[in-house]
């Protein structure tokens, strides 16, 4: 059973992870009106990735039978000013979430709830590659942002797809 004060800081990433969803939907969406089907599909991949993670925690939440309660989400930025505002978005938006899965395993380990410190150590292994990932889009889109056959040229080499990872928390509903 997940410690109260654990399972209430879930319930709040839950709401995190669904705004990175659409975070990353609407980024998407910006590249694809730019003709740049690179990129988008890189940010719909990710969109798709951060939906797991919250049901991830949904599935924890319920296996642990905690009450789940899905958070609403702002609306998510849909205009940018350059081809490298959304991926300068994107890398805050990553740092930001690694200091979230961070404090959840202090809390976890204060709490000394060990079966959601072990849970939270997937996402701690995540969110290291999501920050390097995003910190190296950002140098080439900026390095490259006049020439966006460049990055276009670069996603498609350089982005191989998202493997199953066998070590990863259960979807909910999967």
């Amino acid at each position: 059973m997940a410690s109260e004060k654990f399972a209430a800081l879930l319930s709040e990433q839950v709401g995190h992870e669904f705004a990175a969803h659409q975070q990353y939907v609407a980024i998407a969406c910006y590249y694809d009106a730019l003709t740049m089907p690179r990129m988008a599909a890189l940010f719909f991949q990710q969109a798709i990735e951060e939906r797991d993670h919250a049901m991830m925690m949904v599935q924890y939440l319920l296996d642990a039978d905690v009450p789940v309660r899905i958070p609403g989400v702002a609306d998510p930025i849909n205009d940018f000013e350059d081809v490298v505002a959304p991926v300068t978005l994107a890398l805050a938006q990553e740092k930001r979430v690694t200091d979230q899965i961070n404090e959840l395993t202090r809390v976890a380990r204060d709490e000394n709830d060990f079966a959601s410190d072990q849970f939270m150590q997937w996402f701690i292994k995540e969110q290291v590659e999501e920050v390097s990932k995003m910190g190296d889009l950002l140098a080439v889109v900026t390095r490259s942002s006049g020439d966006l056959e460049a990055i276009e040229h670069w996603v498609a080499r350089e982005e191989k797809g998202v493997a199953a990872d066998p070590t990863a928390p259960p979807v909910a509903g999967a």
